[in-house]
């Protein structure tokens, strides 16, 4: 359980329809599989100590004798197991019968949870059977001659050990129904809620069952177990799939298929991450109210295979809608900047390189929905000691295939002569060397956009205001930055859609004749090392590669993610990393570039401090005026 994370489990024993002490076999079975996989709170179906479908026999004292000595039997069974477990059963209480979930950690049953929304349309009629709870009650269980006394209630069960861990039940038909008792659970500081359900199969159900798990979960800020009864109820009038899920936050972390045959879903949650999340939100209302507690056998959580390494990243299935949705908010926030400057052009730094091209194709975009002429856009680029042939061409011929008015200023004479204003000597590459190219850009691109009534579209992305690279008061400067809620990782990506989609609609023919497509070029400054070419090549290739300088942007970008979104630790951060990294780098190397990111980060606040307007695309933006706010000179070290 270090860090917060913790296994949770939804279990379908196969059930026996009225015969409670076979059920309590099966579910003890699925007990010890359960703990022995490490899992620490454990759920099982609405009724599972009878089934669901008994009908009438829930009036039969002989089943309900039954079920509770089946509760009892299943209690005894987790003596020293300290795993939080839900069963169901019907049970008796002052001449009333009612639908429950018992609570049983370590020979114990901590307390008993009864329905309150009984339903009694369609195939269902449990109020037939059952009784809404009154409040106040008791239920008494005997064990030969012993009595136990439990209170009925909507409580929240806090762990010891982990306090971050609360859990609390709800059953059934209360998730579907306003004013659910999840929502108050949550409120009373449950992290996971737990839903011991019996929701028969129909055609759609399963999507709609889906929506409600998200919904709950992340309308509670929580973890949610749903748990649902599996085929071997009775199939008299319906029928059953143990469709199980397991959510956190409105996200499906586990599923099982309707029908897939599965006893044993599984899905570990990160509870540091919920509580995260309630801090942050100051509409959050809610605490930990007075709990009944009980104990974990603590174990560390194996991360292996659990963490997204490429967090910023959609899945291939999501590509398509995702980037374009990127893409769209991206242009509708340049189109807005455009029109509300009464802007005339729109001017890009065109490198060659990734960040610029995507910023190029986001601004003849917005330029094109405002009905403006492909020359209101001037791409320039400006080679100077480090530009090479190659990207040189690729920004070329991009301006061509776009029909911008495309202008090449050669900065060199310029930066020669700035450096002999200033006494510098040009064979010093030290940073000097390198921003006064990035700033002598910057001044040309600011004045032709004054020359032209134009804005100066900026290029930079998240992760380099994250690790502030970039120049002070040169690239890092523009008028609108379309790229700066963007990471690198996802820039690429981005890229690389557009080549997929657009790609082949798009051709031009080069001075020496070459016929080049527009999906031909973007793959090439895809597969182009990213630099910011300041320092001179080397027999013509890019000398100056961002990766071996400040780390690799996966890892960055990992790091930018879990430091931004979550609040976490740099143990924690590095823990996952090499989990997430396993077999791409080694601790060594996870450690050393993550102390990179650390000391960049905080120490480069002053820049991010100063940024232009740009819009947030994702969940994680260092706008000052949004999403981050830090003291400039806050300590490096944590």
């Amino acid at each position: 359980m270090k860090h917060g994370f913790i296994k949770l489990a939804a279990a379908v024993p196969d059930v026996h329809v009225a015969a409670p002490m076979k059920n309590a076999a099966e579910i003890c079975r699925l007990i010890d599989r359960a703990y022995d996989e490490g899992v620490r709170v454990l759920v099982f179906p609405e009724l599972s100590l009878t089934g669901y479908t008994c009908g009438d026999l829930f009036l039969s004292d002989g089943l309900l004798d039954g079920a509770e000595k089946a509760l009892l039997t299943v209690a005894e069974h987790t003596a020293g197991k300290k795993m939080l477990v839900f069963a169901g059963l019907p049970l008796r209480v002052n001449d009333r019968l009612y639908n429950c979930a018992a609570a049983i950690c370590d020979g114990e049953i901590l307390g008993i949870t009864p329905k309150t929304a009984i339903p009694n349309y369609g195939e269902f009629y449990e109020a037939r059977h059952f009784s809404v709870p009154s409040g106040g009650e008791v239920a008494v269980l005997r064990n030969g001659e012993e009595e136990y006394y439990i209170p009925l209630s909507h409580g929240v069960y806090v762990c010891r050990e982990v306090p971050e861990l609360a859990v609390g039940a709800e059953i059934c038909e209360e998730m579907w129904t306003a004013g659910s008792p999840s929502e108050k659970l949550a409120a009373d500081g449950a992290t996971v809620i737990v839903n011991l359900s019996a929701s028969n199969e129909t055609v759609g159900k399963d999507e709609y069952r889906r929506t409600l798990v998200k919904a709950a979960s992340g309308k509670c800020v929580a973890a949610y177990v749903y748990c649902d009864a599996g085929e071997g109820e009775s199939s008299t009038d319906s029928v059953f799939s143990g469709h199980c899920m397991i959510a956190a936050n409105g996200t499906i972390l586990a599923e099982n298929e309707p029908f897939g045959g599965a006893e044993l879903l599984t899905a570990v949650v990160d509870l540091a991450h919920l509580r995260h999340d309630r801090r942050k939100m100051n509409t959050w209302k809610g605490g930990v109210s007075a709990s009944p507690s009980f104990s974990l056998d603590l174990c560390d959580t194996d991360l292996a295979g659990l963490l997204n390494p490429r967090p910023f990243i959609p899945s291939e299935g999501e590509r398509d809608a995702v980037c374009r949705r990127i893409f769209d908010i991206q242009v509708a926030g340049l189109v807005k900047r455009i029109k509300a400057a009464h802007a005339s052009t729109c001017v890009i730094g065109l490198s060659g390189g990734l960040d610029s091209t995507l910023a190029l194709l986001v601004t003849r975009e917005a330029m094109q929905k405002l009905g403006r002429d492909p020359r209101d856009l001037i791409a320039l680029t400006m080679p100077c000691f480090g530009t090479t042939s190659r990207t040189k061409s690729n920004a070329e011929t991009l301006g061509a295939l776009f029909g911008t008015r495309f202008r090449t200023v050669d900065i060199k004479e310029s930066v020669d002569l700035h450096f002999r204003d200033i006494g510098h000597d040009a064979a010093d590459h030290s940073v000097v060397y390198e921003n006064a190219q990035a700033r002598e850009r910057t001044q040309i691109l600011m004045d032709i956009a004054n020359a032209e009534n134009g804005l100066v579209i900026g290029t930079g992305d998240l992760s380099e205001l994250a690790l502030g690279w970039a120049t002070y008061n040169g690239d890092h400067m523009s008028n609108y930055g379309v790229n700066g809620g963007i990471p690198k990782t996802l820039v690429r990506v981005l890229v690389a859609w557009y080549a997929d989609t657009f790609g082949d609609g798009l051709r031009t023919e080069t001075e020496d004749g070459e016929v080049r497509t527009l999906g031909g070029v973007l793959r090439d400054i895809l597969d182009t090392p990213v630099s910011p070419e300041l320092l001179p090549p080397k027999e013509g290739e890019i000398a100056q590669k961002t990766e071996d300088l400040v780390g690799p942007y996966d890892l960055h970008d990992f790091f930018l993610y879990h430091y931004v979104r979550w609040g976490e630790s740099k143990d924690k951060i590095a823990r996952e990393a090499k989990a997430a990294f396993a077999g791409t780098f080694d601790g060594e190397t996870v450690e050393k570039w993550l102390n990179t990111f650390f000391r960049r980060f905080r120490t480069q606040q002053f820049k991010r401090s100063a940024l232009p307007d740009g819009p947030k695309v994702g969940s994680v933006a260092l706008s000052p005026r949004g999403d981050w706010r830090m003291p400039s000179d806050a300590e490096a070290d944590e």
